[in-house]
């Protein structure tokens, strides 16, 4: 028989997949995958159930609901000071995923050139190379996760199309500063490049930090493209509601794709979100509010116990380096012993990039309830002797 795409017939399973089945083998604590234990925000899941029961469950528009789109539009102009015409600049996907997807087939063409910072996210290399893009790797390396200007620069060139930034980033737990950001924006401005920007994680920054959009950088309004996340934003992942905001010769040419994706997405789910986007500054600030605790009650704990647990500025993620326990293996080899002799599962830092990444730092999600943390805690302090 004749071969099926050669892309996808190449790619392995996931690491999440693989580390998720290898926690339910071995009834492991699961603190790989980044979702909430919780159910979201009680009265934005009551306003879904009454726009199911009262209003139209139909196709609603393909470009989205135009509550929600309008307000994304004025989300970014309360938090960010962004003027968004919604009618031309903001569309609605099946999640940040289908957006980051449909962006990429509307600007990419075969052999353009796509900056990738490492550590990236598991969909952005098969999508840029689904749609004809040759990647350009820059790597950000722990503890730090400094910006490395004279790679980034290197990177750049006649051929480079777009740079895909994700900040706040995952796994890194890094948010980028305002003075990176204009690093960056200098380079797209003087290569003709573009921005897919990455911020579902746009809420969950701690220590008094802010995000900055790119877009907000000079000279990025007409160039970017930014995503968000309603499963990130209200701790409701499997609702699959993501939207873009980009100026309209962007966005048209992804609404084009998008048409040919998804289409759309659950009408009374997006209603629901745009409700949630308008809910008062206290539940943003909230929300950042209890991740931080839990970072750093949990971060606390896998330090006594012997990790080495640098900075999170954002993000569900925290790191940490297992060179001081005396474990001899990589970090694939240590998150298989931590899940079947432990019972507590995390994630390979090095699954994060192409190429050759860092051994020894292992990704634990805290975005779960505080006995599942404790709980966690507990056993990996009976495993190595620390209780």
């Amino acid at each position: 028989m004749k071969p099926t795409n050669t892309l996808f017939s190449s790619l392995g399973t996931t690491i999440f997949t693989v580390m998720s089945q290898l926690a339910v083998e071995h009834q492991s604590i699961n603190l790989g995958q980044g979702f909430p234990d919780g159910n979201g925000p009680a009265d934005v899941r009551t306003m879904a159930a009454t726009f199911l029961e009262d209003r139209p469950n139909q196709y609603p528009p393909m470009m989205g609901d135009p509550d929600l789109r309008e307000a994304v539009a004025v989300h970014a102009q309360r938090f960010y000071g962004l003027d968004v015409d919604w009618r031309q600049e903001v569309m609605v996907t099946c999640g940040a995923t289908e957006a980051l997807a449909a962006c990429l087939l509307g600007l990419i063409n075969p052999g353009d050139e796509v900056i990738l910072l490492e550590p990236l996210y598991d969909c952005y290399l098969p999508m840029v190379r689904l749609a004809g893009g040759v990647p350009k790797f820059v790597q950000l390396k722990p503890p730090h996760w400094e910006l490395p200007r004279s790679e980034l620069t290197a990177a750049f060139g006649a051929k480079t199309k777009a740079i895909l930034i994700n900040s706040p980033m995952n796994p890194a737990g890094k948010v980028f500063t305002e003075e990176e950001l204009a690093f960056i924006a200098e380079l797209i401005t003087r290569y003709d490049a573009y921005a897919i920007c990455d911020e579902v994680y746009e809420h969950l920054v701690f220590d008094g930090r802010k995000h900055h959009p790119l877009m907000c950088q000079p000279g990025m309004r007409g160039r970017s493209a930014r995503i968000g996340s309603a499963g990130k934003t209200f701790s409701l992942t499997g609702w699959k509601v993501g939207y873009v905001t980009a100026p309209p010769a962007i966005l048209h040419t992804a609404a084009k794709a998008h048409q040919f994706l998804t289409f759309t997405t659950a009408p009374n789910l997006q209603r629901a979100v745009a409700y949630g986007l308008g809910k008062d500054d206290s539940y943003f600030r909230d929300l950042a509010d209890d991740l931080q605790r839990k970072r750093d009650s949990f971060a606390a704990g896998l330090s006594r116990i012997g990790f080495d647990v640098p900075p999170t500025q954002g993000t569900y993620f925290l790191n940490a380096d297992f060179s001081g326990l005396g474990f001899d293996g990589d970090d694939v080899a240590f998150c298989h012993h931590l899940t079947t002799v432990a019972g507590v599962t995390p994630i390979p830092v090095s699954a994060f990039y192409e190429g050759a990444g860092p051994r020894t730092f292992v990704r634990f999600a805290f975005c779960k309830e505080d006995d599942v943390l404790a709980a966690a805690l507990d056993r990996l302090a009976r495993h190595f002797g620390k209780k």
